[in-house]
């Protein structure tokens, strides 16, 4: 912003501005391997709750398998936190980094 002084000259102003750190990071969905859950019901959940497409599910979903963990979604918190209740609401783990 710049300002007037008495002088006729203009300067620079510095305005502080508060800032929710989190508003700004984008945040990945993990989901996690178990020995509980079937292929099905884990694909199922990802184009439910994450509304992938029935490819990107399996993917994933192998990926979990294999790797014992995927990221299966990138967002803001608040996006991904009514997501990350649904799936552990499933039964299947789940956390956001």
């Amino acid at each position: 912003m710049k300002q007037s002084t008495q002088f006729g000259t203009d300067i620079d102003v510095l305005e502080e501005v508060e800032i929710n750190i989190d508003q700004l990071l984008e945040r990945e969905l993990i989901v996690y391997n178990d020995d509980f859950n079937t292929f099905e019901h884990v694909i199922d959940t990802l184009i439910k709750v994450c509304k992938h497409s029935a490819e990107q599910a399996e993917q994933c979903t192998m990926i979990i398998h294999y790797k014992g963990k995927c990221s299966v979604k990138l967002g803001k918190f608040e996006d991904l936190k009514p997501m990350r209740n649904s799936i552990c609401d499933r039964g299947i783990s789940a956390e956001i980094a």
